[in-house]
């Protein structure tokens, strides 16, 4: 069997859980899916991009089983909790279906999808349940690379934004215990992890359920204890839930890397209000600043949504003004989608076309290559220390990270070497030119 794992890191966490089932119940995993006899396609549902995404990925599956000698397809995830009746019914070639709270559920999904797919006259196999069903953690079968991997501290979400709907997708929020966190760190780092990335859909909010407070700083704090990890590295923060032990810790401690994924999602007062953010745009104002001052060499990095219903010109006037005083160091922008069933997507007034979305998309976008491209030639003349990725053999460059990019959605560090330095090593790079966002520089050996 195959797997297409889709969305963000926190689903890939779930196919390599779903993955380390399957092998213990028996199963072999191939790495291309026109050589499986069944595919399991694990989805996400976050936007009206990742469904069609999704969607499309489904489809191409579905290919298979006319044009190769597929036999079943499994659809998992986000997609399949929120619309499993659907797409069973939309989507005849699909043969089972299993929802977030249904991981444990996946060895009969296939099994079913083995020995009855395609069978016009078969009952198809579903099991969704309530997301909060799902036990935490879990063995893993990590998928490369292995010396960077994510590590999943909590799950579900409170804050009910109002144009979120991963709320209803993955359930209220819950952390998981410290201690199994530390076990399966340990766990990774003993597989050849160098660097693991927390991740859930409020990091900063870790511990709150479970200990009453914030737990953030004493999660890290034991993280560092970890001897062979070298790098932690921190996504999805709330501004609100920016501790001074928090703050304090990754001032201090080497291991974590100066590197905070902060969503923003807007400055403006009455669209942060809007979509139920927590804090209005001085919280994130000082925010930006504490964080600066008390982090000397922190690279943060921002999303924000336009075109939200009720933004006027003189909203986002007042986002890009912001960005361009503030210079985050790293920017994503996503265009509004209204999400059915969010409070957001049933606001009747104030809606933005489409055209004037994406150019305020660009507007933005635009801005911030600029920002980035000074932000990133201050490492010029400096060394770094550089995670190698990978040797391009044609052109014998060696690509990888820096503190300051995180994996898959930053920027790249390109560099020579006088010998082949092996993906998972780090190497110390002299810095001499950047470019837009990526780096370029010499290898030190």
């Amino acid at each position: 069997m195959a797997f297409v794992s889709l969305g963000c890191p926190k689903n890939q966490v779930d196919s390599e859980v779903m993955l380390a089932t399957l092998r213990s119940a028996g199963m072999e995993i191939v790495e291309e899916d026109i050589y499986a006899d069944v595919v399991v396609v694990n989805t996400c549902a976050f936007i009206q991009s990742a469904k069609e995404e999704a969607i499309e990925s489904i489809l191409d599956v579905a290919w298979l089983r006319e044009n190769r000698d597929l036999r079943g397809i499994v659809v998992t995830g986000c997609l399949a909790q929120r619309y499993g009746d659907e797409l069973l019914k939309e989507i005849p070639e699909i043969d089972a279906v299993c929802g977030v709270g249904n991981l444990d559920d996946i060895v009969d999904a296939v099994r079913h999808a083995y020995e009855h797919g395609g069978k016009a006259d078969e009952e198809k196999f579903k099991a969704i349940s309530c997301p909060e069903a799902q036990k935490l953690g879990g063995d893993r079968a990590v998928t490369p690379p292995e010396y960077s991997v994510y590590l999943k501290i909590s799950e579900g979400c409170d804050n009910r934004c109002t144009y979120c709907v991963i709320p209803y997708l993955r359930g209220k929020f819950r952390s998981r215990p410290m201690e199994d966190i530390i076990a399966e760190a340990r766990d990774l780092v003993a597989l050849g992890a160098k660097e693991i990335v927390l991740v859930s859909q409020d990091t900063t909010r870790y511990g709150l359920d479970l200990y009453g407070d914030f737990r953030l700083d004493a999660l890290l704090a034991e993280l560092c204890k970890i001897d062979g990890l070298c790098w932690i590295r921190l996504l999805y923060c709330y501004p609100d839930e920016i501790t001074e032990g928090l703050i304090d810790v990754m001032a201090r401690e080497e291991k974590i890397v100066k590197y905070i994924d902060m969503p923003i999602q807007h400055i403006s007062d009455n669209i942060l209000r809007a979509m139920n953010r927590r804090g209005d745009g001085k919280l994130v104002r000082d925010c930006v600043k504490k964080l600066r001052e008390r982090i000397p060499g922190l690279v943060l990095r921002t999303t924000v949504i336009v075109g939200f219903p009720g933004e006027t010109k003189e909203n986002f006037a007042e986002l890009a003004e912001y960005l361009k005083e503030a210079k985050f160091d790293r920017l994503g922008v996503f265009t509004y989608s209204a999400e059915e069933g969010t409070p957001a997507a049933r606001i009747k007034e104030g809606k933005v076309a489409e055209k004037t979305k994406q150019h305020r998309l660009d507007v933005i976008m635009k801005n911030q290559m600029d920002i980035h491209e000074k932000n990133n030639r201050k490492f010029v003349g400096e060394t770094l220390d550089v995670l190698c990725e990978g040797f391009d053999i044609p052109s014998g460059v060696h690509a990888g990270r820096c503190y300051a990019d995180a994996p898959e959605i930053d920027g790249k560090v390109f560099f020579t070497a006088p010998k082949k330095i092996p993906a998972g090593a780090f190497v110390r790079v002299n810095i001499n030119d950047a470019v837009e966002y990526d780096l370029y520089g010499e290898a030190v050996l």
